[in-house]
């Protein structure tokens, strides 16, 4: 019976790596019909098969076409399709219409996954220690990045069950985590205090650099917002108070019409939510999901509180004194996305990845439910628009009083 040959640590510690995230692809997609993995329900979401063969386009863009001359796409209309918004990298196809891209099938995607991985996986093991240098960072960021497609794939396709009808469950034994909150503030360490990622671990660029900044006396709650909280927010007019609302979020409101968070549904005189099992009563004590940055600061303002910044929440976070900041729910700051002091983008493509972003978003704390477990740090910084909403996005309050 023959073995594989043994590698040197250090490669086989990005081989298993490797081989761990992309099996975390196939697994999340597993529960899904091919007609499942084709479904685009909006333009801010993406078909999972999109997900899964964009992921295997990032590998193939970044790092076998430059590091493996003899290296041969497995289709080359695939970088067309396939490619997001790096447009160093090439023309793409419109990302409104990735649900219109029947074919290639999901087989074939498998088929280009597998062809990718195999290819990767024989790049580690032949690499000397200079080319291991050069290949590491890259396989390192792909990863994080394959990751972030990871969380994408759970929430796009709930966003897309909660369009039918039927209300699919997706895995049927799914709950969300309990809060283990105690309904109190705290100070935060205030003066002059250090956040941002300063170490030699890995970090997206706009993690850092590491700085100081200014903590203004500020209490935060341990706990995060419940479900049954913002039902006194909806009974109370919250949806239909305008003096609540920052002015665009008022239009939101009227426009859309919203008059709870995402996924909800009245029913009767209660609510249910479409949920990753399938549609279910409102749990009062579970922590508020798919709520929009204009609904979390409309409810502080009714709360008479307000959103932390990013780094209030960096620096209570690191003290210690948030209950429930990963795993549940992404949490609303009130800080705009925006580069720290001294910010540089890296080179080449992949220095679009985060700094073009940097305008017109609000800046997420923490973890959801559907962050894979060793994709959390303190210094992660997420961004979304103000009115999106079909992310795992929750908050908590602060208070100056």
């Amino acid at each position: 019976m023959s073995r594989e040959p043994a590698l040197a640590p250090e490669k086989q510690k990005w081989l298993d790596a490797f081989r761990s995230v992309r099996d975390e692809t196939e697994r999340r997609a597993a529960p899904l019909t091919p007609e499942d993995q084709i479904i685009q329900s909006m333009p801010d979401a993406s078909p999972i098969k999109w997900h899964r063969a964009h992921t295997t386009w990032f590998f193939e863009q970044f790092l076998l076409t430059p590091h493996q001359p003899e290296y041969k796409p497995f289709d080359d209309r695939f970088a067309f399709l396939f490619n997001s918004y790096y447009v160093s990298a090439g023309p793409r196809f419109s990302r409104p219409q990735r649900g219109l891209i029947t074919r290639p099938d999901a087989a074939e995607v498998t088929a280009y996954r597998g062809h990718v991985d195999d290819a990767v996986e024989t790049l580690i093991r032949d690499a000397n220690d200079a080319l291991m240098a050069e290949l590491t960072p890259i396989i390192e960021i792909g990863l994080n990045h394959e990751q972030q497609h990871q969380e994408l794939m759970l929430t796009d396709i709930l966003h897309a069950f909660a369009q039918n009808p039927t209300f699919p469950a997706y895995d049927a034994n799914w709950t969300l985590p309990q809060s283990r909150g105690a309904a109190e503030f705290v100070a935060v360490p205030n003066g002059i205090q250090r956040i941002g990622h300063g170490d030699t671990s890995f970090s997206f660029d706009n993690e850092g650099p590491a700085h100081d900044v200014l903590i203004n006396p500020v209490s935060v709650s341990r706990s995060l917002v419940t479900n049954r909280e913002w039902l006194g927010f909806i009974e109370d007019g919250g949806y239909t108070t305008p003096t609540l609302w920052l002015s665009d979020g008022w239009a939101t409101v009227q426009n859309d019409p919203w008059e709870a968070p995402g996924h909800w549904r009245r029913e009767g005189d209660g609510w249910r939510q479409m949920t990753l099992g399938g549609e279910r009563a409102i749990d009062l004590d579970a922590p508020v999901s798919h709520v929009s940055y204009y609904e979390a600061d409309a409810f502080a303002r009714w709360s008479g509180k307000h959103l932390p910044s990013e780094a209030e929440w960096e620096v209570a976070a690191r003290a210690g004194l948030l209950d429930d900041a990963y795993g549940i729910v992404w949490q609303w700051t009130r800080s705009a996305y925006a580069p720290y002091p001294g910010y540089a983008a890296i080179e080449g493509a992949l220095g679009e990845y985060n700094g073009k972003f940097m305008i017109n978003q609000m800046v997420l704390r923490g973890s959801s439910v559907a962050t894979p477990d060793d994709h959390t740090r303190v210094t992660y910084r997420n961004f979304f628009y103000p009115p999106h909403r079909w992310q795992f996005t929750g908050l908590r309050l602060a208070s100056f009083s």
